[in-house]
């Protein structure tokens, strides 16, 4: 149970990966300049600026925002989850 915890994690971390990566590919095609040497660094702000940006053209946070918030907690939940039970 606590090993199928840890791999649902790893899928949903690498699901926030692509989630980033099409928020990135989506304010590159907007103009924004994107930092790829401190990518990692300056992800919560380009997730800010992705969210705001969608709400000033559609009224509302774009897909890849909840996407993105979505799996990351859910990956942090599982793990957390998958090291108690580990560890029990």
């Amino acid at each position: 149970m606590d090993d199928a915890l840890l791999a649902l994690s790893i899928g949903m971390a690498l699901w926030g990966v692509v989630s980033s990566v099409a928020i990135t590919s989506y304010l590159s095609e907007r103009g924004v300049k994107i930092n790829y040497v401190l990518w990692r660094l300056y992800l919560p702000k380009y997730v800010s600026e992705y969210r705001e940006m969608t709400i000033e053209e559609r009224g509302r946070p774009g897909g890849w925002y909840y996407s993105f918030v979505v799996s990351m907690v859910s990956a942090a939940a599982l793990a957390l989850t998958g090291f108690i039970l580990k560890s029990a």
